[in-house]
């Protein structure tokens, strides 16, 4: 028994170093100006990443907001359009059922480029591409398949059980809904909203190809740096990128908290 639990602390403190010492390397970088090889240390140290990205004139900052508004907007509708869709893959019973359920996964099966220029010609028509609308649009594609499979088995394990009687004494299908249907899978909503946000957050294809580079998203200022090599800004920028996400996760999960203690829910 002791012996199990001294294997299973190592196993956890390696799995923890493996996934901290990548972000610290990343925090360092964000720093260094000069680190040749074979040094252990850094010969120079900058703060020109932070500077470029607090700098008025690069417009970084607008585009963060930007990025966070765009992320936010498309959370909020694959979630508007996931809820009815899983609820029916999940609770109810029809023919083609599993193939349904393998469909709504073929935009991740399938790569974004074999379809992505197909979407941009009939954005075009459409007069969506080049626009805000056409991108927050060709976002839905990847993100919707995560949300609809997440809340999916959030349905299958609650049911419609709570739901019918809450029906049979009289409530409304809207009562039924924010009364017992949404407290119910919430955390399954902050599951998939967390996800979502975080693929819309890191597209880069897509809105490149569909924004036509008038739609400028922070992957888009961080990827050109880590092409050309410039470490420093590449590591400012996926800094800033993961804060960003860790920061809408954190007020997502107090939005929850909030909600349960305000009906008097408990929630772990």
């Amino acid at each position: 028994m002791k012996k199990n639990n001294y294997i299973f602390k190592i196993t956890m403190y390696l799995l923890i170093f493996l996934l901290i010492s990548p972000l610290v390397i990343l925090v360092i970088w964000s720093f260094v100006r000069i680190w040749p090889w074979p040094n252990l240390l850094p010969r120079d140290y900058g703060l020109r990443g932070f500077k470029h990205v607090l700098d008025p004139s690069t417009k970084s900052l607008r585009v963060l907001f930007l990025s966070v508004g765009l992320s936010s907007l498309v959370t909020l509708c694959t979630l508007l359009i996931s809820i009815p869709a899983a609820k029916a893959l999940g609770v109810y019973e029809f023919r083609g059922k599993g193939f349904f359920k393998m469909l709504i996964l073929a935009p991740i099966i399938v790569p974004p480029v074999a379809v992505a220029m197909g979407i941009h010609i009939a954005f075009i028509k459409l007069g969506l591409a080049n626009t805000f609308l056409g991108v927050v649009f060709v976002h839905l594609v990847p993100c919707i398949p995560y949300a609809v499979r997440i809340l999916t088995n959030v349905f299958e394990i609650i049911g419609e059980s709570m739901e019918m009687q809450a029906r049979v004494l009289g409530a409304s299908p809207l009562q039924t809904f924010i009364k017992i249907t949404l407290p119910l899978m919430a955390p399954g909503l902050l599951s998939a909203g967390s996800l979502v946000f975080i693929v819309s957050l890191s597209q880069y294809f897509l809105t490149f190809l569909i924004g036509g580079g008038r739609i400028i998203t922070l992957p888009m200022l961080m990827f050109p740096y880590i092409q050309s090599g410039d470490r420093m800004m590449a590591s400012t920028y996926s800094i800033i990128f993961i804060v960003t996400a860790l920061i809408m996760l954190l007020i997502m999960e107090r939005i929850v908290r909030n909600y349960y203690k305000e009906q008097n829910y408990f929630y772990i």
